[in-house]
């Protein structure tokens, strides 16, 4: 039996919307626990920042993804209308078009014609829209997978900084938050890695530095604030 291979491309939307949420709600929650930490409030106001940045964040991303791929599957369905009408109203000349892409990739005009002139009568719809602009339309991409999987690995990403505000003394708050986001984004790091097929020492590496930046930056501003109060 032929070897299937799986290609990770394909799992673009719900994969990607996972893993930014996962790294946003890692990265913004330490930052902001740590931010807030600096600054010596003491430990309720600590845990009472984390949990707002965790539960705003968790739905600003399922939000704001929801609106991103709805607006994107809006124009995966205005294509599909256009290809229909398309298809409708000057048969011939989709089949045409469909026959001069294959030609442009190098297949001889006849055959060209031949394959088009099958694949319409197959599914004309799904065979211009695949070779004109990528799509399936039995398979558009879905808001609300998108919009669960950002707001899911949002707060599972914000999680660990919430426990340890709620755990940890007021001031070992900061480093263990350090130490604890750390292992976080380097697991992420390479976990995202692994499934795109990259190599790790490119994608761990931008993860962690821009986490460890970005909460390095919040951490200076709350001890700043704190010792302007």
């Amino acid at each position: 039996m032929p070897k299937v291979e799986h290609h990770r491309s394909t799992e673009g939307g719900w994969l990607r919307a996972a893993v930014l949420g996962g790294n946003d709600g890692i990265v913004s929650t330490s930052a902001l626990v740590v931010g807030i930490a600096a600054a010596n409030p003491g430990t309720t106001a600590i845990l009472i920042g984390g949990i707002a940045g965790l539960v705003a964040g968790a739905l600003s991303m399922g939000v704001g993804e929801y609106v991103s791929v709805s607006s994107e599957r809006d124009a995966q369905l205005a294509d599909l209308d256009l290809e229909r009408k398309a298809l409708k109203e000057d048969p011939e000349a989709e089949l045409q078009e469909l026959t001069d892409m294959y030609v442009e990739r190098g297949v001889e005009p006849d055959l060209a014609r031949q394959v088009a002139a099958q694949l319409m009568r197959h599914d004309a719809l799904g065979a211009h829209m695949r070779e004109e602009l990528g799509l399936d339309p039995e398979d558009l991409t879905s808001p609300v997978q998108a919009a669960v999987a950002s707001t899911v690995s949002f707060a599972a990403g914000a999680l660990p900084a919430v426990i340890v505000a709620a755990l940890v003394p007021a001031e070992l708050v900061v480093v263990v938050v350090g130490v604890a986001t750390f292992v976080l984004l380097v697991v992420l790091g390479a976990l995202s890695s692994y499934q795109a097929g990259a190599p790790m020492k490119r994608g761990v590496p931008r993860v962690v530095i821009g986490g460890l930046l970005a909460m390095g930056i919040s951490a200076g501003i709350g001890w700043l604030l704190g010792l302007a109060v």
